[in-house]
């Protein structure tokens, strides 16, 4: 994959991005011509998934669809978390990449942007203004500067072009996927494509994502182990959202600490989480790591970027919480009837897929009633991902629960893909034990 550190324009008319989308597309199909010469050659019939699927043309993918970002790189992020064990490995490896950080633009790219959100006055509005970003990512970059009366800030300044063609993108992207064999034939992309739509167009929405800051601030405000931004609707603009500059290292960097702030760490993230579910019914559901920073001077947590922040209503909450209930229990018939509740499956999911699900589930209620779990032996993991390969390239699983569910799915996988990385050790059922009751949550905000 190409260089993502280095500057790289953005596609932002519909025309060169469909045009993109189109030589993708007849890219790959010549990098599968040496793969069926190769097969034909020896006596075989090719097999175009095989063709599709080789290192070549999954870096071709890949790198295009960071080089577009948006639509493109969000779709990537959605298969390679959403679809799991439902797409190829290799696919979803490759893919996975999409998670880190993007291209950034070119100078006078962001020159451009910078001069059509403020008017030509714009870098007469800070004192500093640094020009290479601290961050990029699916739909914008974030670059570090100083008010004129002193405020440090975090300036997230959305890509051109981005927000105009996220509808095409889909439906581009959508087409792609679904007539190149990059993910099985019956796996219904539909619920994807339709919430990486109303994701892109939620998270390019920068005065929601201002509400969204100030609703979590506000309900973390008093919490010592989180820190949050501030939106400053002042140099805040329709592409551009300004906010406090939060110091911190990426959180990533708590590996490198004891044992005891690595387990802190994590049952606070973990913590966080079923707050966020049971007792708001608002949650942050990117798992990215990118928004989450370590401040080691004051030991907290760093919480950023609300663009995927939604709300849930107080049923499914109650679904979730009787799963968890059920799970924690061990309980394998309530867990099964609260499976079907969600629609994680259904009654008529053959019998072969259920066991496996099923058996998914109690790995995770033995990990629940053995005390301190320790993230750091990834022995339940490799288990769980060879059953849900199982599950999805053996049995042909391809049901997509509703996207609601997948978002808690999603970034309950984030948190403990996080805490494995830093090899956490937390007593999981002290941490879930306040959650599993049916008392009503006083803070709880149903949608």
């Amino acid at each position: 994959m190409s260089d993502p550190t280095r500057p790289l324009a953005v596609p932002s008319s519909r025309l060169s991005r469909g045009v993109r989308t189109g030589t993708l597309t007849a890219r790959l199909m010549a990098g599968m011509l040496p793969g069926a010469t190769r097969a034909l050659a020896s006596g075989r019939r090719p097999d175009p998934r095989e063709m599709l699927l080789t290192p070549a043309n999954m870096q071709r993918l890949t790198s295009e669809l960071a080089r577009m970002r948006g639509a493109a790189m969000k779709l990537g992020q959605l298969l390679s978390m959403e679809s799991g064990d439902l797409v190829p490995p290799e696919l979803a490896q490759i893919l996975a990449r999409l998670r880190a950080d993007a291209h950034h633009m070119p100078p006078a790219q962001l020159k451009r942007v910078l001069l059509d959100q403020y008017g030509p006055d714009a870098l007469k509005r800070f004192r500093r203004f640094d020009p290479r970003p601290v961050a990029a990512a699916s739909i914008g970059q974030v670059h570090r500067a100083v008010a004129q009366d002193g405020r440090e800030l975090a300036l997230k300044i959305q890509y051109p072009g981005i927000r105009a063609a996220i509808d095409a993108d889909v439906a581009n992207l959508g087409t792609l996927m679904r007539y190149s064999g990059l993910v099985p034939a019956g796996l219904d992309l539909a619920p994807l494509l339709d919430e990486a739509r109303t994701q892109l167009h939620e998270e390019a929405d920068y005065t929601r994502e201002a509400r969204e800051l100030t609703r979590f601030a506000d309900l973390l405000a008093d919490d010592p182990e989180f820190a949050l931004p501030r939106p400053h609707a002042d140099l805040s603009t329709a592409d551009i959202l300004a906010m406090d500059y939060m110091p911190g290292r990426p959180i990533e960097t708590v590996e490198e600490t004891d044992q005891a702030t690595r387990d802190r760490v994590a049952a606070r993230l973990i913590r966080l989480y079923l707050r966020e579910v049971f007792d708001w019914g608002q949650v942050q559901t990117d798992p990215n790591f990118a928004n989450f920073f370590h401040d080691p001077d004051s030991g907290r947590t760093v919480l950023l970027d609300f663009g995927a922040a939604r709300s849930f209503d107080a049923a499914l909450v109650d679904r979730f919480r009787r799963l968890m209930r059920a799970t924690a229990q061990g309980e394998r018939e309530a867990i099964r009837n609260a499976l079907y509740d969600i629609g994680y499956m259904r009654p008529e999911t053959p019998a072969a897929q259920q066991e496996t699900i099923l058996r998914m589930t109690a790995l995770v209620s033995g990990a629940l009633q053995g005390g301190v779990f320790d993230f750091g032996d990834t022995t339940l993991l490799d288990r769980m991902r060879r059953e849900g390969e199982r599950l999805g390239m053996e049995q042909g699983f391809a049901e997509v629960p509703p996207m609601d569910a997948l978002f808690l799915q999603r970034k309950l996988a984030g948190i403990v893909l996080l805490a494995t990385r830093l090899r956490a050790r937390v007593d999981i059922a002290a941490v879930m034990a306040p959650y599993l009751s049916d008392a009503p949550r006083p803070e709880f905000c149903p949608k």
